[in-house]
């Protein structure tokens, strides 16, 4: 089994787990000048070895797709949104395998940059089941395709008091993550999420919704995960503050939508 190290891009390799972790955190410790402590450092090599096991979905985008429909994940669709990833949606990038969409409600901090990918899990499905998470899976050709975080303003760590002189978080949908399967990305998926994000926002009791897409997002698919400026734009979303990495995105809600 290996793990890919985050600092350098070194393949560790190892017979087994226990032995890929003491490998792993050697070669951090020898190589680099981390602060984190072993702990996250282990973490991080046992998620990476273990996604590159249970991410089984395509990485292929496929040239044409079904029709895309677009529902709030229930209870009877929990099953479907881990399917989507315990497998499907980080197919080809087992590096962020672990995060399930935690990752905007509670930040990694310094001392814990890595969680263990179960725990986070188990986490995540609770925030589903009691409504502090609220979000939409996209489904095409039979199956869950598509995900997008819509939950409100007040239940992100990192973006909670991204504007203190603006409207209450409580009032507020943030659209902080898409993640869409490899296969069916460019084919309007993300558009779909947030176009039902926008149609639900009144009678969930929203004024407005966000979105936050970076400046200068890295090469590749999986680095336009909060959706790209042009998405909003397209969508009626005007430029509200601009910060250091991203601009906050904001179009108001009204009875209309």
């Amino acid at each position: 089994m290996n793990a890919k190290c985050f600092g350098c891009d070194t393949e560790i390799d190892a017979a087994d787990m226990e032995g890929l972790v003491r490998a792993f955190v050697a070669h951090g410790r020898d190589q680099h000048t981390w602060s984190y402590p072993d702990e996250a450092i282990a973490n991080y090599a046992r998620n990476y070895a273990e996604a590159t096991a249970r991410l089984t979905g395509d990485t292929e985008r496929l040239p044409e797709i079904g029709e895309v429909t677009v529902h709030p994940v229930t209870e009877d669709r929990i099953d479907n949104w881990l399917c989507l990833f315990d497998h499907d949606g980080f197919a080809g990038n087992p590096d962020w395998a672990s995060c399930y969409c935690l990752e905007p409600h509670m930040p990694p901090t310094p001392e814990m940059l890595e969680r263990p990918w179960r725990s986070t899990r188990e986490m995540m499905i609770g925030r589903l089941r009691d409504g502090t998470t609220f979000g939409y899976l996209a489904y095409a050709d039979g199956r869950a395709v598509g995900w997008v975080n819509a939950s409100f303003r007040s239940q992100y760590g990192h973006v909670q008091l991204i504007d203190s002189d603006g409207p209450d978080p409580q009032s507020v949908i943030g659209v902080s993550c898409f993640v869409i399967a490899p296969p069916y990305r460019r084919h309007g998926v993300a558009s779909a999420l947030l176009e039902r994000v926008i149609s639900d926002a009144s009678q969930r009791g929203a004024s407005w919704i966000e979105g936050y897409p970076r400046h200068e997002p890295k090469p590749g698919d999986a680095s336009q995960f909060r959706g790209p400026r042009s998405l909003y734009e397209a969508h009626g979303f005007e430029p509200s503050k601009v910060r250091k990495d991203d601009t906050v995105m904001r179009r108001r809600v009204n009875s209309q939508t």
